[in-house]
């Protein structure tokens, strides 16, 4: 199997207070929604950029160990709700933990 790997700049948001905000992209908008999700190392922080990643329409994840959040952009053919449906998959295997921020 080939195995992808994104490399994810690291943003600054915590300013931020709701689950989804938006980012603008040139003169298309670009939908962000934040996950609280219990990663513990980089590999629970991998296997999350993994799975998300490989949605279509997501076009960055961004991940925080210390903080235990996700920020993901994608557009707006990606819900929230399929995202983590996604991520509950992972969490029930996994045992961490995964909401949507509030």
């Amino acid at each position: 199997p080939v195995s992808v790997t994104k490399t994810i700049p690291s943003r600054n948001t915590s300013s931020q207070t709701s689950a989804q905000t938006h980012r603008h992209r040139g003169s298309a908008t670009m939908p962000e929604t934040r996950f609280d999700v219990g990663m513990t190392c980089e590999g629970c922080a991998s296997a999350v950029k993994r799975i998300l990643g490989k949605m279509d329409g997501v076009s960055d994840v961004q991940t925080d160990v210390e903080a235990k959040t996700v920020v993901v952009t994608a557009d707006a053919s990606v819900s929230p709700e399929l995202m983590l449906e996604k991520l509950e998959k992972w969490s029930k295997a996994s045992g961490k933990s995964v909401a949507l921020a509030a």
